[in-house]
């Protein structure tokens, strides 16, 4: 009778859980994908037709018709010499017109797959050599400077951006600071704002995304099963050949599943691309093309294709990554012993660690400078500091607003994973069988969806219920705001919901049923206290990162009452004179608030929180 009332509960918390994902996330995904693969058939209408005769002539209900034609609808007849759409048939027309040479969306395309494959490898280079020294090596202040490394997490990027902007101008620091060495010539500096704005992208997204690589590769290589390196060292294999023939073909799938999440990342990145004012990016076109897809159908096509390489990346890294575990190399039942590192390689590990980390500082630096800084030009730095652009850009009004909203948006989206993830997690871990296994993978589908696609099909699915009365209902953008939030961070939610439930002793829950309590019972006074560290942890990430998401925002949000904080960020920024000093200013309230949250959220999880960011 037990196991029957936890399959029941299994299968009630699946139904609610697909429910939720249909809307917030199939939905609005397939609406984008089926308009990518349809074009209307046009019919010619005849002499003096009424709406009823054509209808009857086409085969279609007069509502239907007049559905189709909702700018001829309002007529009492259907307007002579202009053909009707009757309906719609499949084609793959429209994205085969993306591939098109002269096609302005493959050059987007190639420009973001450009971006994302230098990110992903510049990441790679930087984030290795230090997963490797963390993984397998201990050495002087270890744990602080692995703290560090994670600084660029408690930015977006595009906020970093427009700190950099001051730096990387014609007559910036860097400039300013190349001339005083002879290296630039005064008369013709280096222009990365107009000439290398691919330059400054990847840049600041390589100073952002190393961390997800980072801490996918120092789990793979720290899961390696020391018995495999204690045979290479036995068979007389050098260090370098034990490196190579094991270690490093063994923390592949970790350097998979962390190249994807970067490679997503830089893809699909928007906000660094609009603050370098670089236009040739399918973000960017993306971005433009968002309120016109009715009228161009080469918006829901390049969707359609961005969504495409995003899958078949994202199944290419499950299987990677699941092969990688079924071949017996990693996760094993010990981790790898700690080499202590001899003076000279301490010294050697600890500057490495040091130069990595002052150019991850480098956004941060910039938005503070920009922020408190005021004369600057054609100085390396701010001639005077002061709090002036802080207290003009927390005093306007859109700045106001957008902290409240974000308040109001990121906590309701964060009460909803919450109350989700413990029914995906409970379902997963409890539950089992195929309710388990779909609630898995249901969790882990919005990894495999950018933010700026499932923004897009939320425009074309629900523009008309939020943006106008729907069946007596005034619906806000911010209800779809919320939504929109809840899907993308419920993956972090559920990460640290199942780690908590899979310590937790069942044998404990199944006590509390054997005495009569009720399940809801049970997990309030059982299961709740031992798993509440997990649980907050994940709360406090859902909610950090939907105050600063940014592709969603700017593109759901078009009218000032309803800007989030990064889309005031953003608004600030277009400002003329002062504006990028404002907008850093904002950013820096951004900065410090995530900083906070993420330190709370490491407090709770300890060591196990860098998983939240594993795909």
């Amino acid at each position: 009778m037990q196991i029957s009332r936890e399959k029941v509960i299994a299968a009630s918390v699946t139904a609610v859980v697909v429910l939720f994902f249909f809307w917030a996330l199939l939905y609005p995904l397939s609406f984008s994908l089926v308009e990518a693969v349809r074009e209307p058939v046009l019919q010619p209408v005849q002499a003096g037709e009424s709406w009823s005769a054509a209808a009857t002539r086409f085969g279609v209900s007069e509502s239907r018709l007049k559905s189709l034609n909702t700018g001829a609808a309002t007529r009492p007849a259907p307007p002579e010499g202009k053909p009707l759409v009757t309906g719609h048939a499949f084609t793959l027309r429209h994205v085969f017109r993306i591939f098109d040479s002269n096609a302005p969306q493959l050059a987007g395309i190639i420009n973001s797959l450009i971006i994302a494959v230098l990110v992903t490898f510049l990441c790679a280079i930087v984030a290795y050599p230090l997963a490797y020294i963390q993984a397998r090596t201990t050495f002087w202040k270890q744990s602080l400077l692995a703290g560090l490394l994670l600084l660029p997490l408690v930015m977006p990027p595009f906020v970093g951006a427009i700190g950099l902007r001051r730096m990387f101008a014609k007559y910036g620091t860097f400039n300013l600071i190349l001339m005083d060495l002879g290296l630039v010539d005064s008369a013709n500096p280096i222009d990365i704002l107009d000439q290398y704005r691919l330059f400054g992208c990847v840049l600041v997204m390589v100073l952002h995304f190393y961390p997800l690589l980072y801490l996918n590769l120092a789990a793979a290589i720290s899961n390696i099963d020391p018995s495999l390196l204690e045979s290479a060292r036995s068979l007389g294999l050098t260090p370098w050949q034990t490196f190579r023939r094991v270690v490093l073909p063994l923390s592949v799938p970790g350097m998979v599943a962390g190249g994807s999440l970067v490679f997503v990342g830089a893809f699909t990145d928007l906000g660094t691309p609009l603050v370098f004012g670089f236009q040739e990016t399918v973000a960017r076109q993306i971005f433009s093309l968002a309120n016109e897809q009715q009228s161009n159908p080469a918006a829901p096509a390049l969707v359609a294709v961005v969504t495409a390489i995003v899958l078949i990346l994202f199944a290419l890294t499950r299987w990677s990554v699941s092969r990688g575990g079924a071949s017996g190399g990693v996760k094993g039942q010990s981790r790898i012993a700690p080499n202590p590192l001899s003076p000279r390689w301490t010294a050697l590990a600890v500057g490495l660690h040091v130069v990595v980390i002052a150019a991850a500082l480098l956004p941060h630096a910039a938005v503070t400078l920009n922020a408190l800084g005021q004369r600057w030009f054609m100085t390396p730095l701010p001639q005077v500091f002061t709090l002036d652009n802080m207290a003009e850009a927390l005093s306007s009004n859109i700045a106001i607003m957008g902290m409240r909203n974000s308040l109001v948006f990121s906590l309701s989206s964060t009460a909803i994973n919450i109350v989700l993830g413990l029914a995906c997690a409970w379902a997963i871990v409890r539950g089992g069988g195929w309710w388990g296994k779909t609630i898995d993978a249901l969790s882990l589908a919005p990894l495999a969806i950018p933010g700026l696609v499932l923004a897009f099909g939320y425009v074309g699915a629900y523009a008309d219920i939020y943006s106008k009365p729907w069946h007596g209902m005034n619906i806000g953008v911010g209800a779809f705001l919320i939504l929109s939030y809840a899907i993308r961070r419920l993956p972090f939610v559920v990460r640290a919901c199942v780690a908590g439930l899979e310590q937790t002793p069942r044998n404990l829950e199944e006590a509390g049923l054997g005495l009569g309590a009720a399940p809801f019972a049970v997990l309030r006074r059982i299961t709740m206290p031992l798993i509440w560290a997990n649980v907050v942890a994940g709360g406090i990430l859902a909610f950090s990162f939907a105050m600063l998401e940014v592709s969603d925002s700017l593109i759901l949000a078009t009218k000032p009452q309803d800007f989030p904080l990064t889309k005031s960020i953003y608004q600030l920024f277009g400002n003329p004179g002062n504006g990028d000093q404002l907008a850093s200013a904002l950013g820096l309230v951004a900065l410090v608030f995530l900083s906070v949250s993420l330190l709370a959220a490491g407090a709770f999880l300890g060591k196990k929180w860098g998983q939240m960011f594993k795909g």
